[in-house]
């Protein structure tokens, strides 16, 4: 019987019999190995513990303490979903069912949505399921056997259409249940112990708002019990922090149907909105950036000499040419065209370089409505973005800048960063040649940072690798949001150059970067981040002044006029409500400071001062003392008030 060689994680080689499984593998290193064995690892690839190994491979096994094999779990619990829901509606369709970043969904074709009584019912049928500890069974059919096994399901039948000859064709059965699927899986439905359905959704088939709508079923699987109870801590805390009902409760912006996808910001949002755009154009006047702006309707040259024509256009406001008769012009969904256009309308001279244009132009993409969610996926939006060209040499130098501004703007909101390196996706512009150069720079740049970071394979820009920065907030999440682009592309199609030290001239290279991103996500993960409770420089009302009673109200307004004076945010509450009522209010409102004044502190020119969150402490100190005070939080953007 043929031999194969199986290299182990610690680099010592097994010799096993052609066709061996992952399982039995596992059961010679050692029986406890093979009880905790979820999948494996075949040189690189994640495999069913029964699939045969048919050469030689690097080898290891997955059990419930690699990353891997908990996407195997949530992949195996979705399929556990589907064989719960037909069981309970028999002539369900079935869509897709992937696993995704902390859980899974599965996509069903039923003649209603799922209300919340069908998910309890559906949930307790897959507690059923994993009590029955169906095994998970691949098999490879060819394309005629997959009709037939799924001749009941056009859902099933387009996909298998679509497959190409070569294309292995493999179908997992647990139970009674067997769906189209590339795997891997748990062993068997009864390795899945904590798992819970969390809501239901409506979801376009193949996300195509002109196909039918079908109900997707959205839920998390945890190897852990303790993990599973800190997640779904981790949602409610997320629930009460929604920056759609916190943006409403604290007056900071709305949505009106007239635009949808636009947010109207009123006088309080519209102040936190101001601060961030005022902090980042505090920082890019240091490092010698130039703010531009450019105009917002380009016609289709420019996207057709970019390359986002022929890939973003779907995503375009397309805007009729009334002498053409076409919809030739779109709103800018993104500035870099337009910045290149700027600055190849004149010569530049190596010893300018780099060039660093910034602008807080509006954008406008053509979001589907049933994406479009609060502040976070929006149609209309302003970035922080830049465009900085530079000579090859500088890259390196220009890269480490821009990391350390970075990450010095998430820490002064109290936000943590890493880091990850994308490279060429699959859709792209450019020769290999050009990609091959352009992520060593860029590669080697971010390694001269000294950061840790992680490889994204694949997930780079169309035209350039990356350098993603995906931000922690305070209750654990993830965010990506700054990126570092490095773009060999641009300047060959915009034909851009410069005049070298010998006089003849020389392409540049562009980098694309952006810390916050678009401003009204960024926003609305800060609200999330503090819970609405802002940090002083932040708040739109930094300090409310409440007098004890009418007889204190002069001097009270006269504490707000200092305040104001010194360039503080201050309102005056003499309403004739009680002062307890109006002390809650503010904590309510999430003031960070509130000064109380009564008849003591009006004669002694002090207030009392209250801090959010504070409960019923409060201090006594001069006004000029508080004021001081003030000044100084928000002059060094303080976190803590």
């Amino acid at each position: 019987m043929t031999q194969i060689r199986l290299t182990l994680p610690d680099n010592s080689v097994r010799e096993v019999p052609a066709g061996t499984t992952s399982r039995d593998v596992a059961q010679m290193i050692g029986p406890g190995l093979a009880k905790a064995a979820i999948a494996a690892r075949v040189d690189g690839a994640v495999w069913d513990l029964d699939r045969p190994i048919a050469r030689d491979a690097g080898f290891a096994i997955l059990t419930d303490r690699d990353p891997d094999a908990l996407e195997v779990l949530r992949h195996s619990t979705a399929h556990i979903l589907a064989t719960a829901v037909r069981e309970l509606f028999p002539g369900a369709g079935i869509g897709f069912g992937p696993p995704i970043e902390d859980g899974f969904y599965y996509d069903f074709d039923v003649p209603r949505p799922f209300t919340p009584e069908d998910l309890e019912a559906i949930e307790q049928k897959m507690a059923e399921v994993v009590e029955r500890d169906y095994p998970f069974r691949r098999e490879v059919v060819d394309r005629g056997e997959a009709n037939r096994r799924f001749a009941d399901d056009p859902l099933k039948l387009e996909r298998i259409s679509e497959l190409g000859d070569d294309e292995v064709i493999s179908v997992y059965t647990d139970g009674p249940f067997q769906d189209l699927c590339r795997g891997p899986h748990i062993p068997s439905t009864g390795r899945l112990k904590h798992f819970k359905l969390l809501h239901g959704a409506g979801a376009y088939w193949r996300g195509d708002e002109r196909r039918q709508m079908l109900q997707r079923i959205y839920g998390t699987a945890w190897f852990k019990k303790e993990d599973l109870a800190a997640y779904l801590h981790r949602l409610e805390e997320a629930r009460k922090r929604d920056h759609r009902r916190l943006g409403k409760e604290l007056d900071l912006f709305v949505f009106h149907p007239s635009s949808p996808g636009s947010a109207f910001w009123t006088d309080r949002g519209t102040t936190i909105y101001r601060e961030v755009n005022d902090y980042i154009r505090e920082l890019q006047q240091r490092a010698d950036y130039q703010e531009i702006k450019t105009p917002l309707l380009y016609n289709k040259i420019l996207w057709e000499r970019s390359g986002h024509w022929g890939k973003y256009r779907e995503n375009m406001f397309m805007v009729l040419d009334s002498e053409s008769g076409e919809h030739d012009f779109s709103l800018k969904p993104m500035n870099c065209p337009s910045h290149h256009l700027l600055y190849g309308m004149r010569k530049h001279s190596y010893r300018e370089l780099p060039v660093r244009y910034a602008t807080f132009d509006v954008l406008h993409r053509n979001e589907v409505t049933g994406a479009l969610s609060g502040l976070t996926r929006v149609r209309q939006f302003q970035q922080d973005d830049c465009h900085i060209y530079l000579r090859p040499d500088q890259i390196a130098g220009e890269v480490r800048a821009l990391t350390r501004m970075i990450l010095d703007v998430y820490a002064t909101f109290g936000l943590t960063a890493t880091l990850k390196f994308a490279t060429r996706p699959e859709q792209r512009i450019g020769e290999d040649a050009m990609w091959d150069r352009a992520e060593a720079d860029l590669r080697a740049a971010l390694e001269a940072t000294g950061h840790a970071y992680e490889l994204k394979a694949g997930d780079g820009a169309f035209y350039g690798p990356k350098i993603d920065f995906d931000v922690s907030d305070s209750i654990g999440r993830k965010w990506q949001l700054g990126t570092i682009q490095l773009d060999y592309a641009a300047p060959e199609r915009f034909d851009l150059g410069y005049v070298g030290e010998d006089n003849a001239e020389h392409r540049p290279v562009v980098i694309h970067r952006a810390m916050c991103g678009s401003f009204e996500r960024f926003i609305a993960i800060l609200i999330e981040h503090f819970a609405g409770a802002f940090p002083v420089w932040l708040s739109p009302e930094q300090v409310r002044v409440l007098p004890i009673s009418d007889e204190q109200a002069a001097a009270a307004g006269t504490v707000v006029a200092r305040l104001r004076a010194a360039g503080v945010r201050a309102t005056l509450d003499a309403g004739n409500s009680t002062l307890n009522y109006r002390i809650r209010e503010g904590e309510v409102g999430k003031v960070p400071y509130m000064a109380v004044v009564g008849q003591r502190e009006a004669e002694a020119d002090t207030v009392a001062i209250r801090v959010r969150g504070a409960g019923n402490k409060q201090e006594v100190v001069p006004v000029e003392t508080f004021v001081a005070r003030v000044v100084e939080r928000i002059r060094s953007r303080a976190l803590e008030v």
